[in-house]
């Protein structure tokens, strides 16, 4: 099929590769936000894995065409639109579709792929000509497995008004549904909605963890136990229980601030969503104030080692992320931050510029312990799982490790000389 991919946001890179690799004759027309250029320099997606060697692949197999700014579109008119927005730009998103229906076939489907308001893809559809259908395919990749979850999809949410528009969408993605049958069909409206529930069900379950977690620490109990307790109860489940410092992510973050917007548009506040939001803003200050507290408040001069930037490991952002706003309340206590990531210093430079309080380290995380009194874990990089124990312990001043991800073993740390605080667990040598 001859496709026209819209957007630089991650969905649209990633729809981009993977359909030109399986044969389609796809042109990728970046957002003006972030052309060509931009993005084949940006961490995030060179970070990626796969998506930047799968993208020249496809250009050099010609099968992959990326318009540069201002190159006009060329050949025969696309049998597919393909829009990948960021919410910001949905007003010229629809503009742009109103513009390109001249350079659609009769029988074109506009696909949506942006996580608009609910009702925006019957929007879209006004604006395309008689006989082209949109449908609305929600958005559900992960950063840092956005090639394996578009290539090897658990399931595609389609929301779907018109059989015809379905099968085609079905051929279009047929390469990706060959192992299982992995089509979710349903309206238009309720996929849109669903894609925002969804996200939302996930942060009360992180949320509803992390303050147990806290009633945990309060009380002397191992929140670990709890949620072993919890998961094995069948109606709940392991996924999504796990106790941390915070989520972030620019997709996560901005699917709950639009969900807020379509309940008060709606005329139905939520008061349970304001609370998600706001247990998971007090969380990132949680290794803070445990740092505040081992300290008895006395924490001007201290140095201070974190390791992990990204919001999630596997990725380079930071949108969101909270190491912001822990980096904010350290910096504000006049703290000395060491901080190392495999991917998102870049991201950090960017973002805070050139700190005097803050030395950033990409190579070896070791680098970021020297001469520090404690040592924040933010990001659960593969790489900080197993340090080299005694040269951790021997260059922590203060003996103090907090966990932000509950990924260590307290007995164990605690057996290396540490004191350990986690997220509703703790322990002391």
């Amino acid at each position: 099929m001859r496709v026209l991919v819209h957007g630089s946001e991650l969905a649209a890179a990633t729809a981009a590769a993977a359909l030109a690799s399986v044969g389609h004759r796809v042109t990728w027309w970046p957002h003006a936000s972030a052309d060509w250029p931009t993005l084949a320099e940006s961490g995030w997606l060179a970070s990626e894995p796969q998506l930047m060697s799968r993208l020249e692949e496809g250009r050099a197999q010609g099968h992959l065409r990326v318009l540069d700014v201002g190159e006009p579109l060329q050949g025969d008119d696309f049998e597919v639109l393909w829009l990948a927005l960021s919410p910001a730009q949905r007003e010229q998103g629809r503009t742009t579709v109103a513009e390109l229906s001249s350079r659609m076939t009769a029988d074109a489907v506009l696909v949506n792929n942006s996580t608009f308001p609910v009702g925006e893809t019957d929007r879209l559809a006004a604006g395309l000509g008689n006989g082209r259908r949109a449908v609305a395919l929600a958005d559900l990749l992960e950063e840092g497995r956005a090639w394996e979850t578009f290539t090897r999809p658990s399931r595609w949410l389609l929301g779907c008004d018109d059989r015809d528009a379905e099968r085609q969408v079905r051929e279009l993605l047929r390469a990706f549904n060959r192992r299982r049958e992995v089509f979710q069909r349903m309206p238009r409206r309720a996929a849109e909605l669903t894609k925002l529930a969804i996200n939302g069900m996930l942060a009360t379950r992180i949320s509803y963890m992390n303050e147990i977690a806290g009633l945990a620490d309060t009380l002397g109990v191992d929140v670990e136990d709890v949620r072993e307790g919890m998961g094995a109860d069948s109606r709940i489940g392991y996924e999504y229980l796990y106790p941390g410092c915070g989520f972030g992510g620019p997709s996560f973050s901005r699917d709950l601030m639009r969900l807020a917007d379509v309940q008060s548009a709606s005329g139905r506040h939520s008061a349970l969503l304001d609370q998600v939001l706001d247990i998971n803003e007090q969380k990132k200050e949680t290794l803070f104030r445990k740092l505040w507290a081992h300290y008895h408040g006395r924490l001007e001069g201290l140095t201070v080692a974190i390791w992990g930037a990204a919001f999630k490991p596997g990725t380079a952002r930071i949108d969101h992320a909270p190491v912001l706003t822990l980096l904010r309340a350290l910096w504000a206590q006049g703290v000395r931050v060491r901080l190392h990531d495999p991917a998102a210093t870049g991201a950090l430079r960017e973002r805070l510029g050139d700190h005097p309080l803050l030395a950033l380290f990409d190579g070896d995380p070791d680098e970021a312990l020297d001469g520090a009194d404690a040592l924040m874990l933010v990001t659960e990089w593969k790489a900080y799982w197993n340090p080299d124990w005694p040269r951790l312990a021997s260059q922590l001043n203060g003996k103090l490790l907090l966990d932000g991800r509950n990924i260590y073993d307290p007995a164990h740390v605690a057996d290396m000389g540490l004191y350990y605080r986690g997220i509703g667990r703790r322990a002391d040598p």
